[in-house]
């Protein structure tokens, strides 16, 4: 694989460390600034809402820039944001900073994933969005806890300062190893015409299946620490250890969804939703074994997390000429897909139907997206058992065959 994909998964493990170490920070933040902990919560959601709305409007921003140059300014406000969430003399400042390194996430990884395909050739795309991702894997793996730990020990903005410097580290080595030539625009002419896109009936298909088939994993991991507790008995500080396994999976499955992806687009997806919805349907019936449910913990993650290149895939295959515009447009899908979950299993466990409820909830939003993608494989005249799409010459344009 190209350097530059190195350098790629850098940053999207700075900005994945920027979403999710605020969980375990939310305390320290909290009585720091003293406000409450629902209030320090909207770091987190303010967060989520900015990441879908810059994974649109920034994204279409940069269309016709240099994809090197995009990702440059992109790894830039994302230091600047970090930058800001340290130096933060009150809440609505460090909401601000969450905001601006917000802004950069979405259009990061769907401008990044537009040009870590275009590094490869058209059998190797997927891994190398892949790789891109195995970033963010691993800021769940490894750097939400180390985060956590240090901005425990050394007080929270030292974990702030060290992922501006992560941020750094990624910038300098885009500057150097991202090909500024194969990192070309968008070939659209205008910015409306990026739009056309939506007219694509399989490019909503792709929306709504990664709302869908993520939102159902997503909304079943949002609630895990009631259910490894509340239902599985583990103690509260065994959870970050066991959530550390679910990062294991996400890692594993993220790489070998990759590889898959590329021999068989949407048989891979088509299996990985399978395997998802019962994953979760079983999960729910063992959770009360611990074994058990470590053993699906680390599956649901694998299941979970292997969907997502050959989800991005899909859109980009289906975007045309407006493939930045394509990625972008997922990236915001996965983000409203954590919502939508969320708030599904959070309506489960207000209801009370316990804290395994939000799996079994996630089995059936997942189960959405797998009908859908059925609806549309079959409207385009077998999708699901076609081996590999037709591409152009340079495979890096992703067209889908016709």
């Amino acid at each position: 694989m190209p350097l530059a994909l190195l350098a790629l998964a850098i940053g999207g493990f700075g900005i994945g460390l920027t979403e999710f170490v605020i969980m375990g920070l939310l305390p320290e933040v909290a009585a720091d600034f003293g406000v409450t902990e629902t209030v320090a919560g909207y770091l987190i959601s303010g967060y989520a809402s900015a990441v879908a709305i810059g994974a649109i409007l920034i994204t279409v921003a940069l269309t016709h820039v240099n994809r090197k140059t995009a990702l440059v300014v992109l790894m830039v406000l994302f230091i600047i944001g970090n930058g800001l969430s340290a130096l933060a003399p009150s809440f609505e400042a460090m909401m601000l900073g969450r905001i601006v390194a917000a802004l950069c996430h979405g259009a990061f990884f769907g401008i990044g994933s537009v040009v870590a395909a275009s590094l490869v050739p058209a059998n190797r795309q997927a891994a190398a969005i892949s790789m891109m991702f195995a970033g963010l894997t691993t800021a769940n793996v490894l750097g939400v806890p180390l985060g956590t730990f240090l901005g425990q020990a050394a007080g929270w903005r030292s974990t702030f300062w060290t992922i501006a410097v992560i941020g750094v580290v990624a910038l300098i080595g885009i500057l150097i190893l991202v090909p500024a030539a194969i990192a070309r625009p968008s070939g659209t002419h205008s910015i409306l015409g990026e739009f056309r896109i939506f007219a694509n009936g399989q490019v909503w298909a792709s929306v709504l299946i990664t709302v869908l088939g993520y939102g159902g994993m997503f909304g079943a991991f949002s609630y895990m620490a009631f259910t490894l507790t509340g239902v599985s008995g583990f103690s509260s500080a065994t959870v970050p250890w066991l959530l550390v396994l679910f990062g294991v999976g996400l890692f594993v499955g993220n790489i070998l969804g990759g590889r898959a992806a590329d021999k068989n687009l949407g048989r891979t997806l088509l299996t990985l939703l399978v395997g998802l919805v019962i994953i979760l349907a079983v999960f729910s019936q063992v959770a009360g074994s611990q074994i058990a449910t470590i053993i699906a913990l680390v599956v649901m993650g694998g299941f979970g997390f292997a969907t997502v290149p050959a989800m991005q895939m899909r859109i980009m295959r289906h975007s045309g000429d407006a493939q930045t515009l394509g990625s972008g447009a997922n990236i915001a899908a996965f983000n409203i897909g954590n919502a939508l979950g969320a708030w599904i299993g959070g309506l489960t466990i207000a209801a009370g139907l316990g804290y395994t409820s939000p799996l079994w909830a996630g089995s059936i939003v997942t189960v959405g997206g797998l009908v859908t993608l059925l609806i549309a494989g079959f409207a385009r005249g077998g999708e699901l058992r076609r081996s590999r799409p037709e591409t152009s010459r340079t495979g890096a344009d992703l067209q889908p065959s016709v």
